[in-house]
């Protein structure tokens, strides 16, 4: 027998092991309640008998084709895929009536009976098989109807007939290539089930050995999906960081920006006609070199100065609070990742990336519909379709609050959540203009022109779709896409693009 520890991957079940698994499992008869997706090549398939659910994935990830039962769900795929799509709409709802392995040629065969469906038309019960070819490299998965026609294949191979509406050639073709084996004198290869390490039953140690390092659900291969994710984050976050913590320090010598207003004022009666005046620092000793405007006076220079130092103040804590902000967001998802590398089940893990959180972590609910994030102290909401447009309106936006919306071209609105006192600085103005244009029909042209107007501005359209408005009072932005800008924003959304 051959130990699977000491080999780099746990390679595929050969035909005695599959049927040392099925051998295990009470499965004609079953009800399919449940079909999901989790990887881009396996299905599980929920099944119910007698008061009893089993999880049975099957799985053709290459070097990794098994089958076998789960003892924990495996987490639902982030957007509708295809072929599940396809099974839950023929067989959910339908029952096993035989399960079995062709030969020994490692593929399945489960013969189903599907009720007909209330208000549907045609037979009372419908009948399919579903192959699971569990090859490396040439593995899939068939649905075939009645009469022997694919309905839909989870890896489409034309050439081998395995497409929508194709005559399944399948147990054709395997009973062509055992005769030929026949004819050449072919002896049958012997096979034996081997020795799998650990505890429990046989589809207990085969799920626990495929768990480590079987394809794509694969615990170690999830880990290096976490720590990709880490690392693209920390690209993100660390010079946003060091940017941030720059401008605190620049902010917290504020209190010399008065000294030199004051030193100016008592300066007022000299006369200088380049970019810096040299003047008695007697703040500080000695003498010091003032940067200065030509072209204003003295007195205009220092209330310069004190302006600034009057911005540098206020922006002060709000910097900090970012920055101690974005260092609790990289440290989180530090934490995240620890956590992920402590979890031992796969499927937990899967579940926590697809969520973006921890593992075992419950989902946090959006304060908005949409997308928003937080910069600089200002709050950005922005809407992805005519709904999230209307609710954002209807409920989450006030009169004061900026309204930006690209000219000419269907997309998002993007508001600017008003702050008391405060009027909104350019760099967040571009910030909303470059959301605005994103996420618009004019993407592709790189930039274009925007209305903004306050919400208090916006006049519903009489009889108009849902969330359709006619600004008043507007004014036009144009913006260029600046990808730097955009990469940082959406990191914040958490709407990172793909590397």
């Amino acid at each position: 027998m051959v130990n699977f520890v000491n080999e780099q991957l746990p390679m595929s079940l050969n035909w005695k092991e599959i049927d040392l698994v099925l051998g295990e499992l009470d499965l004609v008869g079953a009800k399919i309640e449940r079909i999901v997706q989790p990887s881009f090549d396996s299905v599980a398939l929920g099944l119910y008998k007698s008061g009893t659910t089993t999880e049975l994935l099957i799985s053709i990830a290459q070097g990794a084709c098994r089958v076998h039962s789960l003892r924990s769900s495996p987490p639902k795929p982030t957007r509708p895929l295809r072929f599940m799509e396809c099974l839950r709409s023929r067989i959910r709802g339908g029952r096993i009536e035989a399960i079995a392995q062709i030969g020994r040629e490692r593929v399945l065969r489960l013969e189903l009976s599907v009720p007909r469906g209330e208000g549907e038309e045609g037979p009372e019960i419908r009948r399919y098989r579903l192959y699971a070819r569990l090859w490396s490299g040439a593995g899939n998965l068939v649905l075939v109807d009645e009469a022997g026609l694919v309905v839909d294949a989870l890896a489409r191979r034309p050439k081998k007939g395995e497409v929508s509406g194709s005559p399944c050639r399948i147990e054709e073709d395997l009973a062509a290539a055992a005769a030929a084996r026949a004819a050449r004198g072919e002896a049958e290869r012997e096979f034996s089930a081997r020795e799998l390490p650990g505890e429990g039953s046989y589809n207990e140690r085969v799920e626990a050995l495929y768990a480590e390092s079987g394809g794509e659900l694969s615990r170690e291969r999830l880990i290096e999906a976490a720590r990709e994710r880490l690392r693209r984050r920390e690209a993100v976050l660390g010079p946003r960081i060091a940017e941030l913590a720059a401008k605190a320090e620049d902010f917290r010598g504020a209190e010399r920006l008065r000294e030199l207003g004051d030193i100016l004022m008592a300066n007022q009666g000299r006369a200088y006609a380049g970019r810096f005046l040299d003047c008695e620092d007697f703040y500080r000793g000695g003498s010091v070199s003032i940067p200065v405007d030509p072209g204003l006076s003295a007195v205009e220079n220092a209330q310069a100065l004190y302006e600034r130092h009057r911005k540098a103040r206020s922006g002060l804590a709000e910097l900090e609070a970012e920055l101690r902000s974005t260092e609790a967001s990289l440290e989180a998802e530090r934490a995240a990742l620890a956590a992920l590398e402590a979890e031992a089940d796969p499927f937990l893990i899967a579940r926590a990336l697809a969520k973006g959180g921890t593992a075992r972590e419950k989902p946090k609910r959006r304060p908005y519909p949409g997308l928003s994030l937080e910069r600089d102290g200002w709050t950005i909401l922005v809407g992805r379709n005519a709904k999230e447009n209307d609710e954002l309106l209807r409920k989450h936006v006030r009169g004061s609050d900026l309204w930006l919306h690209a000219r000419d071209w269907p997309g998002s609105y993007v508001f600017i959540r008003a702050r008391k006192g405060k009027s909104v600085p350019l760099g967040i103005l571009l910030d909303a203009g470059n959301l605005a244009i994103y996420y618009s029909k004019g993407r592709s042209n790189g930039g274009g022109d925007l209305y903004y107007t306050f919400v208090k501005y916006l006049r519903r359209a009489k009889d108009g779709p849902k969330g359709l408005v006619i600004p008043t009072q507007e004014k036009n932005l144009s913006v260029e896409l600046d990808e730097a800008r955009l990469k940082e924003l959406r990191a914040l959304i958490g709407d990172e693009p793909s590397e």
